[in-house]
């Protein structure tokens, strides 16, 4: 008689526990007992050592008492949880990065962590290009008057109306998995895409996309948006002079992380005219404070990090660590392991 494995999975309000109990049936057989995260009815936060979590040491503690596979989005993996929880093997985390797991602890315990690399990007690459058409058009200003009962034809008057992207230079800071995609919905649209990213190779772009420096991108562009990572070097990219250095009446829009931008420069530049508009989804704060300078900014449209919200990337990832915790039921390595030193058990 064959033993079922046990799991956990820990849902939340987003990648729901009944998709990743569907999902995991259909990888083998598994023994498993549900726990629901508050996510994001009660935002994340740190718990212990980890960022980014949703639940309590305690209470993964309690779930986690036999299992061998958790699948999860936010439940934490701190040391504490690792060293009450000897049966763990396999922690999969269906987000881009597993930062509400303590890697370090999780390979001295013998713990794979997983992870769920582009399993958003398809919806922030689409939400991008709405922030972008959004703010050329200042669709969402033209909505709320509508709502206050304002029909104001007089936003047909040639300085009021918006800008289009056929025929625009659209420039794209990185491509990733989400610049790739943007720039080849851009091409539909008629636009000239250009990128700047050191790490790019040409060969992978898109045809008709132009590969070039970030100075170029920055001082040709009409509309400039965002889509690298966080790192030493891209930590407050577009800064006041790189703001400054953009035409006249051009656009930003940022979908990516918010300390890739100054804000403060950004609510200047969009006061005193020098930008036509910025649509931002990410912010340097978050919830974005009631003093915050861009609150009283025009022409910005601002949404509460959403990109990455749709029911396909909440269905994707789940599909992603169930698929993992197969391969682990099968005795082969994880597909996106974070922790790939750690030595999993044999079963």
């Amino acid at each position: 008689m064959t033993t079922r494995a046990r799991a956990l999975v820990a849902g939340d309000r987003f990648v729901l526990n009944r998709l990743l109990a569907t999902d995991l049936a259909t990888e083998g057989a598994f023994d498993v007992r549900e726990l629901e995260l508050p996510w994001p009815h009660v935002p994340f936060g740190p718990v212990a050592e980890v960022d980014e979590a949703s639940g309590s040491e305690d209470e993964l503690i309690t779930a986690l008492q036999g299992v061998r596979v958790c699948l999860t989005q936010m439940a934490p993996l701190t040391r504490r949880i690792l060293a009450a929880c000897p049966d763990l093997e396999l922690f999969a985390v269906s987000r881009g990065g597993p930062v509400n797991a303590n890697l370090e602890a999780a390979t001295e315990h013998g713990v794979a962590v997983t992870f769920a690399p582009g399993r958003n990007a398809t919806s922030t690459a689409e939400y991008a290009v709405g922030l972008v058409l959004a703010a050329m058009r200042r669709i969402p200003q033209s909505h709320l008057g509508v709502v206050e009962g304002r029909w104001e034809s007089s936003l047909y008057a040639y300085e009021e109306t918006g800008l289009e992207l056929e025929g625009a230079t659209v420039g794209l800071i990185g491509a990733g998995a989400v610049g790739s995609r943007v720039a080849r919905i851009l091409l539909a649209f008629g636009a000239d895409v250009l990128v700047a990213d050191p790490y790019a190779d040409p060969a992978t772009l898109p045809a008709g996309v132009r590969l070039v420096e970030l100075a170029e991108l920055v001082a040709t562009s009409q509309v400039v948006s965002l889509h690298a990572r966080v790192t030493d070097e891209t930590r407050g990219l577009m800064n006041a002079a790189r703001i400054a250095a953009m035409p006249a009446g051009s656009v930003l829009v940022n979908c990516a992380r918010g300390a890739l931008v100054d804000h403060t420069a950004l609510a200047t530049a969009l006061t005193d005219g020098h930008l036509f508009a910025a649509g931002l989804d990410v912010f340097d704060v978050e919830p974005l404070p009631p003093d915050h300078p861009l609150r009283q900014a025009p022409h910005v449209v601002m949404t509460p990090h959403l990109a990455g919200a749709s029911r396909a990337v909440a269905e994707r990832a789940s599909r992603m660590v169930a698929a993992e915790a197969g391969r682990w039921l099968r005795g082969r390595p994880p597909l996106h392991c974070a922790n790939p030193d750690v030595l999993v058990r044999v079963r």
